[in-house]
């Protein structure tokens, strides 16, 4: 097709997306997460309908960062939920953290949740970061996000799913 029969095409059938689910349960229908954590997670009201996300890889084989693109990416575009990335913790409202705690990134980690503005939330992301993943018992791990810094919210999953990482973002939000 050349370009000029793609732009028509374009301008024939607009701009095609598939509508977005419903919102949300409540925080405590959501027995999930509560199960993990222990407690049932209910976001702060200051971080309802936007949220900015610092990420940060703490020891991952970056199938979670791989996962994590793909949430922010065209497909499961979890902007349109109010969840952005920023690249300082001082513009951040939520601290998303991948991979398993090594010795080099527990104190970073420290200073990354401590330079984030109250109210925040922490998010421990793959089953390495809940401290139960491959790489668990290596020689260079503190542990498990939880070992290091309080956890908020957690997202299982070896890698877990870009719908999971975008539902967890959703409920930060409520959208």
């Amino acid at each position: 097709m050349s370009l000029r029969g793609l732009v028509r095409l374009a301008r024939r059938n607009g701009r095609i997306a598939e509508p977005a689910p419903p919102p949300p349960a409540h925080p405590a229908a959501s027995a999930s997460d509560d199960e993990l954590s222990g407690q049932a997670f209910t976001p702060p009201a200051a971080l309802r309908g936007s949220a900015q996300v610092r990420h940060v890889d703490a020891g991952s084989c970056n199938g979670c960062e791989i996962e994590l693109a793909a949430a922010f990416g065209p497909v499961y575009d979890a902007e349109r939920y109010g969840v952005r990335l920023v690249a300082s913790p001082r513009h951040a409202d939520v601290v998303l953290v991948t991979g398993v705690v090594t010795a080099n990134m527990a104190e970073p980690l420290r200073l990354t949740v401590a330079a984030t503005p109250r109210p925040r939330v922490v998010v421990a992301c793959g089953d390495c970061a809940l401290g139960r993943g491959a790489f668990h018992d290596g020689y260079a791990v503190v542990g498990g996000v939880h070992d290091v810094v309080p956890v908020d919210l957690q997202v299982p999953g070896c890698p877990p799913e870009p719908d999971a990482i975008v539902a967890a973002l959703r409920r930060v939000t409520g959208r």
